[in-house]
């Protein structure tokens, strides 16, 4: 059976505007049947690196958290500290980040909450069984929620082809520690230009590491070394750093195996809306954005994470591609624009693997939305 995907086009006009299109797409989706009275709900996004700007606009996340609110729902904006070091690296800097890009209690009328706390520490392990993992350490705060809305901004990327809902809730959702695992098979290391300064052996909570080191600087004990990440942002200097060393293949498969965690064995009831708007080439994760591979194509949504990733890249490679963009080639309708940008990487992997653990279908049919006005 084909999973449904409702799609609004970015058409609008005086009695129809764009915010009255959102809420009857939400609505006709079954956001109603997904939130009870009191209910604690979850609005997983991503607030932007400093310096980016083709995150989710933030009047548009209003749009929702009214829409959530007039449900009996008690929503609040959430989104899980980086691993690498940057303007969301931990809950404090990830919160001013989040009000400098426009979002926050004052904006939206819901609060921010680091799902993973002050330090990315915070996480429920999930057992799972998988394949990569037996067990998943999810952000704690969203694991308590009692229903999810994943809003995600639909783009290509450079390290699984494509970044939409699998991804958004897979990373996106999975603690400091679950983030190091997905993107690594090793421990950290510390760079020869360490100072020895004894910060990161504080906040080691195995007590891996010592002033051990050629010339007194700070080792890292492998066999005592947990992969929980809190050296990588109490390191003032910025002196330790991750071993990207995972393959492509096995990076995707383990984002889907940490959704698997969330939706599948967790059970959180949830709902996926991909904005297909300012389409870029790499994640929002970077203090830049590039310009738009294709032109705006509209808003799905859908009870099915794979179903709409699936729908999404296919609207997206259906579409003309713009030059003098990133694009290297596929500018014509129907060509894979994803692998014009990023040849080593088969995007469909992760969907795939979806599909055969459970999380959906890739068979789906798309019911446009429409308004009489």
């Amino acid at each position: 059976m084909k999973s449904k995907v409702y799609f609004i086009d970015l058409r609008a006009k005086q009695k129809q505007n764009l915010f009255s299109k959102l809420e009857q797409l939400l609505n006709i989706s079954g956001i109603k049947n997904l939130i009870a009275r009191q209910a604690l709900v979850a609005l997983k996004l991503h607030f932007g690196e400093d310096g980016n700007l083709s995150y989710i606009h933030p009047r548009l996340v209003r749009c929702v958290v009214d829409l959530v609110k007039s449900c009996g729902g008690l929503p609040f904006l959430t989104d899980t500290n980086s691993l690498y070091v940057g303007s969301r690296s931990n809950a404090v800097h990830h919160m001013h980040t989040a009000h400098k890009n426009g979002f926050g209690l004052s904006m939206q009328g819901a609060p921010v909450i680091i799902a993973d706390g002050l330090r990315g520490a915070d996480s429920i392990a999930i057992e799972i069984n998988q394949q990569h993992f037996k067990t998943v350490d999810l952000a704690q705060q969203v694991c308590q929620a009692d229903a999810m809305l994943a809003l995600t901004h639909f783009k290509a990327h450079e390290l699984t082809g494509i970044g939409g809902a699998l991804k958004n809730i897979g990373m996106g959702l999975a603690a400091r520690a679950g983030k190091l695992s997905i993107h690594s098979t090793v421990n950290p290391y510390i760079a020869k230009t360490c100072i020895a300064c004894g910060s990161c052996i504080a906040y080691c909570p195995a007590g891996a590491i010592s002033l051990t080191g050629p010339e007194g600087r700070a080792s890292i004990e492998e066999a005592r070394c947990i992969g929980c990440g809190q050296c990588l942002i109490s390191c003032p200097e910025h002196q330790i750093h991750i071993r990207w060393d995972e393959s492509v293949q096995n990076v995707q498969q383990k984002i889907v195996e940490y959704a698997y965690g969330l939706l599948k064995v967790k059970g959180l009831n949830s709902l996926f809306v991909n904005f297909i708007t300012n389409v870029t080439p790499e994640c929002d994760c970077y203090g830049h954005s590039d310009a738009a591979i294709v032109p705006d194509i509209g808003i799905v949504a859908s009870s099915d994470p794979v179903a709409i990733d699936q729908a999404s890249a296919d609207l997206v490679n259906k579409a003309p591609g713009l030059r003098d963009t990133a694009l290297k080639g596929a500018y014509r309708a129907g060509g894979d624009k994803f692998r014009s940008l990023y040849s080593h990487i088969d995007w469909r992997i992760q969907l795939e693997y979806a599909e055969k653990i459970g999380l959906g279908s890739r068979k789906y049919e798309i019911i446009k939305v429409l308004k009489e006005t």
